[in-house]
């Protein structure tokens, strides 16, 4: 219940506002003086809102107000009078009251002045837990882990936070890019303002640069009415560019003059908008070798590249990984209402054997699935998928000739055994994708994307039966 305070000397006043203020179900002291409101305020007890009359018989209302304020902070204050001036009123706002009224007045106006300054100071506060929670949540101290090469991350977190440079964070997926961006924004000076992800890679091309810099009505079919953009959104705060190897060239060209002059002009529109924004990219591709390939700007690359920070891989970690289980243990107790007790020897020894392609976001997974099926006791051995304990996969034996003499591009030779793999499957249940991502343990969606991107096609005999079967696939 929100408490309020009235101070005022007329008896008269002081009950109606009591009954009226009481009569809207909030918590009403009052007091007739300086020395009765003190006593009142100093009870520990906390005060949301005060109406103080400007005169009182042992001293004024606005030095009343200044001692309230010293003991309750976030207290409203409103100021009443007889004898309003338009110097008067600058005074009291000045110090720091919510508003000036003066006598006589509406008593409806009062209720609803009060009921607007009481929701003011509750979205207030409500908006201060949410920034302290954002702020635990993504300290970089809650990046769990360690091991050296997650010490070197935090350390350049630390280092990078204060300063507004652009920063470029590469790695797999899965390793928590995300969580490095929002754990520098949350620790630098632009922390209560905003931080906006896009991800350049889940956009289609022809909406991007609206999604980015945003539109006028207008400016094509469907654009209604005037819409911002992420840059604008993110004014005065930081931007994440989360899979910036995926935005197209000709969008690459409109970041560039981001970067360099911090303008922009919305689509449609010749207005130039200027921006003050802090850009973090990230990557789990090689932007050297796109740029080789003639897929990303040589000009963009070097302007995102100011601080880079690579994250490990969970392999290159693996010492972080009972950290990480206990971690995601203890969450999914909380969060799933269950009570697993920890993780057995012989089962830990399998977790840190696996090499962990999906990094520590398939650990989460994992943890999760684990959670929710096991619900109590001691995860063991038999509770892990087969493939965490070695069994049912496809590997390359020392004995394999594998390397000529000359040696061999590894991310080719990677690409090459992938698409083997997915054709393999393909062949063996007649291009039925449902089938082949069931072999493969693999998303459907994810399948369809990999077919897709590598160009991957059925031979000329299946594809009338192909199609027929994509019907009911």
């Amino acid at each position: 219940m929100q408490r309020i305070l009235v101070v005022d000397d007329e008896t008269s006043l002081r009950t109606a506002l009591f009954r009226a203020l009481d009569g809207k179900g909030y918590q009403v002291i009052t007091a007739s003086n300086v020395k009765e409101a003190l006593l009142l305020g100093q009870t520990g007890k906390k005060l949301d809102l005060a109406l103080i009359d400007l005169r009182l018989p042992d001293g004024d209302g606005i030095d009343l107000m200044t001692q309230l304020k010293s003991y309750h902070p976030h207290c409203q204050v409103l100021i009443l009078t007889g004898f309003g001036t338009i110097e008067l009123a600058i005074k009291a706002t000045q110090k720091g009251a919510a508003h000036f009224v003066t006598k006589p007045f509406n008593l409806e106006e009062i209720l609803h002045l009060v009921d607007t300054l009481l929701m003011q100071s509750q979205l207030k506060k409500e908006n201060e837990v949410l920034k302290k929670a954002l702020y635990q949540k993504y300290h970089f101290e809650n990046i769990i882990g360690k091991s050296p090469a997650i010490t070197r991350v935090l350390e350049l977190i630390e280092r990078v936070s204060s300063s507004s440079s652009t920063v470029l964070i590469t790695g797999e997926s899965g390793t928590g890019k995300e969580l490095v961006a929002k754990a520098i924004h949350f620790n630098s000076p632009q922390a209560n303002n905003p931080f906006v992800p896009i991800n350049c890679g889940a956009i289609p091309a022809e909406l991007m640069e609206s999604e980015l810099f945003g539109h006028v009505k207008g400016a094509f079919t469907g654009a209604t009415q005037n819409r911002i953009g992420r840059f604008e959104m993110a004014d005065n705060g930081t931007i994440f560019l989360d899979e910036i190897a995926e935005m197209p060239l000709s969008l690459q060209v409109k970041l560039l003059r981001v970067l360099q002059e911090r303008k922009f002009e919305p689509v449609g529109s010749t207005k130039t908008v200027t921006c003050d924004v802090r850009v973090i990219a990230a990557t789990n591709k090689n932007l050297e070798k796109e740029v080789k390939e003639g897929r990303f700007r040589e000009d963009l690359y070097y302007r995102l590249n100011v601080i880079p920070i690579e994250i490990p891989s969970l392999r290159e970690r693996k010492s972080d990984i009972p950290l990480l289980l206990h971690h995601f243990i203890q969450h999914f107790n909380k969060t799933k209402g269950q009570s697993i007790k920890g993780i057995s020897q012989e089962a830990l020894k399998y977790l840190m054997d696996y090499s962990w392609p999906g990094n520590i976001r398939e650990l989460e997974n994992l943890v999760e699935r684990l959670a929710i099926l096991k619900g109590v006791g001691i995860i063991d051995v038999n509770d892990l998928p087969s493939k965490y304990k070695g069994e049912q996969h496809t590997s390359i034996t020392a004995s394999d000739d594998i390397f000529p003499e000359e040696g061999l591009d590894f991310n080719s030779a990677v690409d090459a055994f992938e698409n083997k793999l997915i054709l393999k499957a393909l062949e063996k249940t007649g291009w039925n994708r449902n089938q082949a991502a069931i072999l493969l343990r693999l998303n459907r969606t994810t399948l369809v994307e990999k077919i897709k991107k590598k160009g991957l096609k059925p031979p000329p005999d299946l594809i009338p039966h192909h199609r027929h079967r994509s019907a009911h696939t």
